[in-house]
């Protein structure tokens, strides 16, 4: 059973149960903006790749490679924010990898139409079985967008194909820096015209909600246990530093009285 399924069957088991966390945000101090990163948080990157990976038959292991990939991720962008690279979108930072990848596999036999398919894979990741639920229920009361390392093709690509119910797509993309960098946090801030306590960052990632923090927003975290997939345990730990932490997006939904 895919990653997808299994949050699908442990979200319909969740249902009509209150929170583990047990905790509801006081209408006083609800955020305005909920700002989603993607990757992981909303969408199984791993899951999507290693599947693409294993049905092409590249010998080589489709969890592994989608792990190689990812890995390659945040040395490409310090390259960046180092002045090494010009400012460079996620895309063409995602085939810089997988070239490389390519080449220590031993992997010879794609044809440039190929490699230009397979590096777009990450436009039509999976979501999360309760993903498009979860972000509905949100949407009713809040503002929703996007907040990812992701640009904007990519991110509008993936949200069409999965039925992602964004108010807005925004991307590091439109203040030419990388999360978590402040500017990309306030950046979306300010394109709404808001304090940075009036905007609330969803993530499965500890140090993306500790950048936002830093910068005076809420956070909440979301725990995505199979993120990295089976064989790759995931501490989904709460942190109390967190505004809220939530099992799953329908939990998050919970909490905020959506």
């Amino acid at each position: 059973m895919g990653a997808a399924a299994q949050s699908r069957l442990s979200v319909q088991a969740a249902r009509g149960r209150p929170s583990i966390y047990h905790r509801r945000m006081h209408p006083s101090q609800s955020p305005q903006l909920l700002a989603f990163d993607i990757f992981g948080t909303v969408v199984d990157w791993h899951g999507s790749i290693s599947r693409e990976v294993d049905a092409l038959a590249l010998g080589v292991d489709g969890g592994e490679f989608a792990l190689a990939w990812r890995a390659g991720y945040q040395p490409a962008m310090r390259r960046v924010m180092a002045g090494e690279l010009g400012w460079t979108l996620i895309d063409d930072l995602h085939r810089m990898i997988l070239d490389q990848l390519l080449a220590r596999f031993g992997i010879r036999h794609l044809s440039e139409a190929d490699k230009q398919d397979l590096n777009r894979v990450w436009h039509r990741l999976d979501t999360w079985g309760d993903a498009v639920a979860g972000l509905t229920r949100l949407k009713r009361r809040f503002t929703i967008a996007s907040l990812s390392n992701g640009n904007i093709g990519l991110l509008s690509n993936m949200s069409k194909r999965a039925g992602l119910p964004w108010d807005c797509i925004l991307s590091a993309e439109l203040f030419r820096a990388y999360k978590p960098d402040p500017a990309v946090y306030l950046g979306a801030a300010k394109v709404f015209d808001l304090q940075a306590s009036e905007v609330m960052l969803v993530a499965a990632h500890q140090d993306d909600l500790a950048a936002a923090r830093a910068c005076g927003l809420q956070t909440a975290y979301v725990e995505r246990p199979l993120e990295f997939g089976r064989l790759h345990s995931k501490d989904v730990s709460p942190d109390p530093a967190n505004t809220l932490h939530a099992r799953h997006l329908i939990d998050l939904a919970d909490q905020l009285g959506c």
